[in-house]
């Protein structure tokens, strides 16, 4: 399914997906089988090989230009693709210019700065991209989930009230506004697994060799808290959700799709910064005349 014209498509596939502002979404209505109007995996596949190509060079054009910084935050539950998905729709990218951060349970060191002080630190430079698997948002999620979690913060007792999360909403949004004010291109990619492919994804893990290492027991028991998990993720995307730093729910049941989605979502913001190859000036151009000129009198 080759297209001639494949931005035009990959702009209305990702305005499906895409929450600016999450007043009224509800996590409920989206489904995390949509494939839209893909009935099997081989155009899909086509169209993404497409759009590693253009990722690629887009990303050129980013480094080369060396204004806009680009962050990528992945969040999902265990299981929903996010390494995979990182790995293919990237694929093309020149890893000079790419670095991958994923964010585990909280060192000591972490846990004795503010909760953004582990992601700040590992922001992209300018004209290059950074990508979150898992982010500040576990602040939102996992603690939120297990509010115990918020003992281990060391935060001073007269600030640990109901409002903390009031309170951490408003600090993420003006974080993510305060990036874009500065040259930071946000765009963050909630992949929406249904329980049940979860479970099956699961038992893949278990039944086969390669796959074992991929299992944790943690995993599993995190399913009990799945409807806490369905409405802390529905709360982020409703409160966090703008135009400047907008959501992608993205149907992660099928990881084709999944791909293709994401992949066109990036595109899509990528394009929209206009990026080019810096011109080069009246004396630059003086400059390689004469490295011509001496490399071919060699």
């Amino acid at each position: 399914m080759a297209k001639k014209n494949p931005l035009k498509f990959f702009h209305k596939l990702a305005a499906r997906y895409r929450i600016e502002d999450g007043k009224r979404f509800r996590l409920k209505h989206a489904d995390p089988a949509d494939t839209w109007k893909f009935d099997s995996q081989e155009g899909a596949k086509e169209l993404l090989g497409q759009g590693v190509q253009m990722l690629s060079d887009l990303q050129e054009r980013l480094y080369a230009q060396d204004k806009w910084a680009v962050l990528l935050i992945f969040q999902a539950m265990d299981a929903a693709g996010k390494d995979g998905t990182i790995k293919h729709v990237l694929s093309g990218v020149n890893p000079q210019g790419c670095e991958v951060f994923s964010f585990k349970a909280p060192s000591a060191e972490e846990l004795n700065h503010d909760f953004l002080w582990r992601t700040s630190r590992a922001l992209p430079e300018r004209g290059r991209i950074g990508i979150f698997n898992r982010s500040y948002y576990e602040e939102m999620l996992v603690v939120r989930v297990h509010p115990k979690c918020l003992e281990n913060e060391k935060l001073p007792a007269e600030l640990m009230t109901q409002q903390i999360w009031k309170h951490r909403f408003e600090d993420i949004n003006g974080f993510e506004r305060y990036l874009c004010r500065n040259g930071v291109l946000v765009q963050k990619f909630f992949l929406h697994v249904s329980k049940g492919e979860q479970k099956r994804r699961f038992l893949s893990r278990l039944e086969e060799s390669e796959k074992n290492w991929k299992f944790s027991l943690a995993d599993a028991r995190e399913r009990e808290f799945w409807s806490e998990y369905q409405a802390a993720y529905e709360e982020v995307i409703r409160r966090t959700s703008a135009e400047h730093a907008p959501w992608y729910v993205v149907p992660a049941d099928n990881k084709w799709f999944t791909r293709l989605v994401v992949a066109a979502a990036i595109i899509d913001a990528l394009d929209a910064l206009n990026l080019r190859f810096p011109k080069v000036d009246k004396k630059k151009k003086r400059e390689l005349a004469a490295a011509r000129v001496a490399l071919e009198g060699r």
